[in-house]
């Protein structure tokens, strides 16, 4: 072995240590918050609609996070908010999987001003920020969690169907894809069998990123008051609620603000250890 390969060996390694410390406290991370989300389908401390705590309690033994100004349990309020939390991620990444792929698809193999018109309208809809788009959908439909989902969905489908597009048409200028076409093979076999094995990477890390942005996002509605309505203790809720009590009664802010920051960091942790895996030349070229 060379010295030259040694050299390679020893610098890589320790970057592949890193990548790896830093899945895994992703995966910690997102775990806690998947856990608080599958424990409260079966038990919740005290319930959700008790207001029978005293007002702005502190963390104690009996409520482990204080009260909110309502007397509720803090605990309980986290824990199902969780629970909404990961339901909006999920629902508006796959709303815009589905719907981004397919557009994305669509363009990729269409002709050239079919290509050019759907790319100019995706590019007016990306123009709009998410939220801003987000609010304008559920606006008019009315504040829900379903709503807010769909509305989050559809506000991220331009995004992955231009990335879409860009990764298919890279495909499709393969040796391969001409010779499947010259064997036969139909749109749809060249789609399945080609097509989507090699795009999925790039964009399932896409579709990462867009988990914490869609629960930001959902976070963000409901703060405004557009997310999903009471009794629903979506963390954006009980921010816009703690915030003018968060000098007396600190815990009420901190606590659902560290749990956004620990599912949406240790979701882009995920996403930076998958473009890791997806990658070999970002990872060769770090």
């Amino acid at each position: 072995m060379s010295a030259l390969t040694e050299a390679q060996i020893d610098v890589s390694t320790p970057r592949r240590r890193t990548r790896s410390i830093t899945l895994r406290i992703g995966a910690v991370l997102v775990g806690i918050i998947v856990i608080l989300a599958i424990v409260s389908l079966f038990w919740v401390p005290f319930d959700p609609a008790d207001t029978s705590g005293g007002r702005l309690e502190g963390p104690g033994s009996e409520h482990w996070l204080g009260t909110d100004k309502l007397g509720r349990d803090l605990a309980t309020q986290i824990m199902i908010g969780a629970r909404i939390a990961l339901t909006v991620g999920l629902g508006a990444v796959a709303i815009s999987a589905v719907l981004g792929i397919a557009i994305g698809l669509v363009a990729a193999f269409a002709v050239s001003w079919v290509d050019d018109t759907i790319s100019a309208g995706l590019d007016i809809l990306i123009a709009f920020p998410t939220l801003l788009l987000a609010m304008l959908i559920v606006a008019a439909q009315g504040a829900s969690l379903g709503s807010a989902i769909l509305s989050i969905g559809i506000a991220m489908s331009a995004i992955v169907a231009r990335l879409t597009r860009v990764v298919a048409k890279r495909v499709l200028a393969q040796q391969y894809i001409t010779a499947a076409r010259t064997s036969g093979t139909s749109w749809w076999g060249i789609v399945w069998r080609h097509v989507l094995p090699n795009i999925w990477p790039t964009v399932s890390v896409s579709l990462a990123l867009h988990f914490g942005l869609a629960v930001l996002a959902e976070s963000s509605l409901s703060y405004l008051g557009l997310g999903a309505p009471p009794p629903n203790a979506s963390w954006g809720r009980l921010l816009q609620e703690a915030q003018g009590t968060v000098l007396t009664a600190p815990v009420g802010a901190l606590a659902p603000g560290i749990a956004l920051v620990m599912l949406v960091l240790g979701v882009n942790f995920i996403a930076d250890g998958l473009r890791d895996i997806a990658d070999p030349t970002r990872r060769r070229s770090r």
